[in-house]
């Protein structure tokens, strides 16, 4: 099992911020399964303000390439990405047109 941290910044609004925490309470279940069948066993996203954390848990068939390459063949997963940009900006060192952004492990204990 491998576990990967990604940031993202949510647009600095309030009421952006609520609707995409409610929007994650109740993910749609095509997301759920297209993430699970990805091979993601886990995921958590954290906030602070307006910066999120995600930290996935994957199994060993899990690649970012085939999760990208699912993503982009699912209507699903496109429609629920058009509508989540809606709250998401990108963070500083984001490569153009990155969304989440891989974290580097510094420590562990």
């Amino acid at each position: 099992m491998k576990r990967y941290c990604l940031a993202l910044d949510l647009k600095d609004d309030p009421k952006l911020i609520a609707e995409y925490e409610e929007y994650h309470r109740n993910i749609w279940p095509e997301i759920e399964k297209s993430i699970k069948a990805a091979g993601v066993e886990k995921m958590e996203i954290y906030r602070a303000g307006n910066r999120t954390c995600m930290i996935m848990e994957v199994n060993d068939d899990f690649s970012f390439e085939k999760k990208d390459r699912m993503d982009i063949a699912n209507p699903k997963v496109q429609e629920w990405e058009t509508l989540m940009w809606k709250y998401q900006q990108a963070i500083p060192v984001a490569k153009e047109g990155e969304k989440w952004v891989l974290m580097d492990k510094i420590f562990e204990l």
